[in-house]
């Protein structure tokens, strides 16, 4: 069940990691073929970048909330 979770957070912090480096490579001028413009590199590199954050952040969030280690700041709401 740990390898499970371990997993569940490694895959989206490599998607930010690679992120980080399309935003580098785009400020650089650093053209990947796959993308038909730098700024669409850039702006998929900002994608991933949020989308990989927002989930390490969700899943760390849910799984205190099951813990009640939040001490009520972020309870949801019925």
């Amino acid at each position: 069940m740990r390898l499970i979770a371990l997993l569940l957070l490694v895959t989206p912090g490599i998607i930010a990691v690679y992120g980080i480096k399309l935003i580098r490579d785009a400020l650089f001028g650093e053209f990947h073929p796959i993308y038909f413009h730098i700024a669409l590199q850039g702006i998929a590199g900002v994608l991933f970048v949020i989308g990989g954050i927002a989930f390490i952040g969700g899943f760390i969030l849910h799984r205190d909330r099951k813990r009640n280690l939040t001490k009520g700041r972020f309870k949801q709401k019925e």
